[in-house]
């Protein structure tokens, strides 16, 4: 590392503890932990997200077509975040006790729930599936990294890890809802975070395919993201269930439905793009759908604490603590992420 790097390190480190100690020195430090947990959910959804998306371009598209190795270079520059998200866990792995209730003695809702929410097997399995996210990244950040074979085991890994880990981080916040389908939600919003991101990264297309098919990107996780979200909500409010009500109300408010009113609007938009696609509405679709998916992160977490949905102004200190901590940790990610060259017999993506 140089000196300029090191010192431009060791300033947005400093920059990023400075603003969570603000955070917390000013409305006390479980509130400051929470939005913290939820802005470096933003940041874990950009390479986590990216993965599914890679792999499926790759294998099934850019591989064949060669139409947009833009998009996938731009998605695999995202990839390289993955060591970033994985070093900025230790402040939640060092703060169990103030971000969940079973973590400071609360009854355990059930018999498994007494040893699968204890602090140390809760780490264990963070680590774990930091991990195997870190491992799928670094191959697929080699051009032809992965084959057939890899692409069914790396997507199925990463449903796995992702429902497990979903479960424990943002499910275990608050036990009122107990869904089956958060973790493949999230998930899903974490992809549509990425396509958004790695289109907003890419030059703008001069060939009307490429436009189209980064639209389609956009689109198609931003639809099914809105499906998942309405069942989960018609199966709440069918069966009046008395506590996932209440989880809901804690997510309403004026707020909760304007985020509601931008998830419908942002899907609605999206449909109609796909119309005329041009060069320029893939990039018009992506600025809300970051809005969106960024601001849905706080809307899972936070209420646990404040019982209602709103951003306040420690969730911008703790997006921008996680901003600076992560430009600091970039040289380390960059070393642990540097691409080998392309596996033999197989055509660059």
């Amino acid at each position: 590392m140089t000196p300029p790097t090191a010192r431009r390190s060791g300033l947005a480190a400093a920059s990023g503890l400075a603003l969570i100690a603000l955070a917390g020195l000013s409305l006390g430090w479980r509130a400051a932990m929470l939005s913290y947990l939820a802005a470096w959910l933003v940041l874990l959804a950009l390479p986590v997200g990216a993965i599914p998306l890679v792999i499926a371009m790759e294998r099934f598209a850019g591989r064949e077509s060669g139409t947009e190795t833009a998009l996938l270079a731009a998605l695999r520059r995202l990839l390289a975040l993955m060591p970033v998200a994985g070093l900025l866990a230790l402040p939640v792995l060092a703060c169990l006790g103030l971000l969940y209730p079973w973590a400071r003695g609360a009854t355990p809702a059930t018999p498994l729930a007494a040893i699968w929410l204890t602090p140390a097997f809760f780490a264990a399995r963070l680590i774990l599936f930091l991990g195997a996210w870190l491992w799928l990244a670094r191959r697929l950040a080699r051009l032809g990294g992965i084959d057939a074979r890899g692409a069914i085991l790396g997507i199925g890994l990463h449903a796995v890890v992702g429902t497990l880990l979903v479960t424990d981080l943002v499910a275990s916040l608050d036990h009122r809802l107990g869904s089956s389908l958060m973790g493949l939600l999230i998930l899903i919003s974490w992809s549509g975070l990425a396509a958004a991101v790695a289109v907003l990264l890419c030059p703008a297309p001069t060939e009307p395919a490429r436009a189209e098919i980064r639209l389609i990107l956009l689109v198609v996780p931003t639809a099914l993201w809105a499906f998942l979200h309405f069942v989960q909500f018609l199966i709440v409010w069918s069966a009046n269930l008395p506590d996932e009500v209440l989880w809901y109300f804690a997510r309403g408010g004026w707020s909760g439905r304007g985020l509601a009113i931008l998830g419908g609007g942002v899907a609605l938009l999206g449909a109609v793009l796909t119309l005329r696609p041009g060069p320029g509405t893939a990039r018009l679709l992506a600025w809300p759908i970051v809005a969106l998916h960024a601001a849905e992160m706080f809307w899972f977490v936070t209420p646990a604490l404040r019982d209602r949905f709103v951003l306040a102004w420690t969730d911008i200190l703790a997006l921008a603590a996680v901003l600076c901590l992560a430009v600091a940790a970039l040289p380390v990610g960059a070393r642990l992420m540097r691409p080998g060259p392309a596996a033999p017999g197989r055509a660059a993506a």
